[in-house]
């Protein structure tokens, strides 16, 4: 940290930091590395703010660089030779705004952080979508990404039989790193159809290092099962996982598993950008061939705008980086190539879709909210996600709904909930920083008791 960004010492009454910057980047992922990198070498002060230990988000996760690919080891490379302020360990709170620019409440390792900027841009990733069914609390089943995380972390599932189930490319390199770790693959099950997926496969030629890539993970692992039009409609067990049922629509099986790995793709984590004020469209942030919100002084990339993986997230930071605080022209080859990549995204989110039969899963006994322990008989006849907080309290334990409220917007065809301060579960002391600034304010009064923890 730097005396150029920061100041230390007495804040309305409290003892938190002041960053002063140019730029904040909020994500560091591909696209908010590629971002504040981009934007950094053009001498503008960026202030980089990440959950994680490390830069890279969680498909660049690693342990002191080890294990990831040669690009992300460029990109961080450059990032740490740009000039840009990392603030690891730091989870955006609130955002305000006032005629200087904004400020963002930050909790950076249990203290109060106040980031004075005049440009945002927004590269908050994705989450994994779960869809609740009748045993997916067991000890033993866990998200596809959560399970890619776990191997980059040092975890083993060598000699465990394995099922993967869901949807989306995400579940060809997990696969193949399970398999290559050791694990015993039963089965990886995709949901979308074969012919959805061929069709989707084939118009891979439009980027050749896409389809060279998925060639070689499913190569890793030939020797397990990949079957389409398969799902998983239950997981059974005492104690922990022992089996898992199977369907493809036409018969019903099981298979003896140790670990189940399910997810159906990624959603974009759009809170923040809400909170701003930034529009969405089909559960994404709209952005314009600059990246811009349409929030002034706000831009957005990466999966946020849309799920299109590491290659177009890294293209939208360097046109937002390139473009903030400024009307520069963005070199046609950049933008020839993330034209390319978003065609193969759209064609992705249309194959990946689930399908209409999954709605289906979920008996009236399923734990659907899994904080609060609500069960999908309570919540199945609420109109919105508001009444099923309010007479359940689903979507209000720890998590504020990251887990369960997709897949209930799904099975229910609920509209998304409002989004109110705080965006993270955030510790009083830094809440009571946002009042000290504002008093007398409406902050703690207009946030529900669920969303504070001390």
């Amino acid at each position: 940290m730097t005396g150029e960004y920061f100041t230390t010492g007495e804040y309305a009454g409290t003892d938190a930091e002041v960053v002063v910057a140019d730029v904040a980047v909020i994500g560091a992922g591909p696209a908010g590395i590629a971002a504040a990198a981009s934007a950094a070498e053009r001498g503008l002060r960026v202030a980089l703010l990440d959950r994680g230990l490390e830069s890279g988000g969680q498909i660049w996760r690693h342990i002191n660089g080890v294990a990831i690919p040669r690009v992300a080891q460029q990109w961080l490379a450059r990032l740490d030779k740009s000039g840009a302020q990392i603030l690891r360990r730091t989870s955006v709170v609130d955002v305000s705004v006032d005629v200087a620019g904004f400020e963002i409440l930050a909790e950076s390792s249990g203290r109060a952080l106040h980031i004075r900027v005049t440009n945002i841009i927004l590269a908050t990733g994705a989450r994994e979508m779960f869809i609740p069914f009748d045993g997916w609390t067991l000890p033993g089943v866990m998200g596809i990404g959560g399970a890619q995380a776990l191997l980059k972390s040092g975890g083993s599932f060598a000699g465990k039989r394995v099922v993967i189930a869901g949807s989306g490319p995400l579940m060809l390199p997990v696969a193949a790193a399970l398999a290559e770790s050791g694990a015993r693959l039963v089965l990886v099950a995709e949901q979308a159809k074969r012919s959805a997926v061929a069709r989707f496969a084939a118009g891979l030629w439009r980027t050749p290092s896409t389809l060279m890539q998925a060639a070689r993970y499913r190569a890793r692992f030939m020797s397990s099962s990949y079957s389409t039009g398969t799902w998983v409609t239950a997981a059974h067990g005492s104690d922990r996982l022992e089996s898992v049922t199977v369907t493809n629509g036409r018969r019903t099986w099981r298979e003896t598993a140790d670990v189940l790995c399910t997810g159906y793709g990624l959603i974009p984590n759009v809170e923040l950008a809400r909170l701003i004020g930034c529009e969405t469209r089909d559960g994404a942030v709209v952005v314009d061939d600059d990246q811009r919100t349409t929030i002034a002084n706000v831009q957005a990339v990466g999966e946020v705008t849309g799920i299109g993986g590491a290659p177009l997230s890294l293209i939208e930071g360097e046109i937002a980086g390139l473009t903030v605080g400024s009307r520069l022209s963005v070199p046609l080859p950049l933008l020839r190539r993330r034209a390319t990549f978003e065609a193969a995204a759209r064609r992705m989110f249309d194959v990946f879709a689930p399908r209409a039969e999954l709605r289906a899963l979920p008996t009236p006994t399923t734990i659907v909210c899994r904080c609060e322990d609500v069960t999908y008989g309570v919540v199945q006849d609420a109109v919105c996600a508001r009444q099923a907080k309010l007479h359940t309290r689903a979507g209000m334990g720890p998590c504020q709904g990251r887990t369960c409220m997709p897949g209930l917007e799904f099975l229910l065809a609920w509209h998304s909930d409002t989004v109110r301060p705080p965006i993270e579960p955030a510790l009083v002391s830094i809440l009571s920083s946002e009042v000290a600034k504002n008093a007398p304010s409406s902050f703690l009064s207009n946030s529900c008791v669920g969303d504070v923890y001390q």
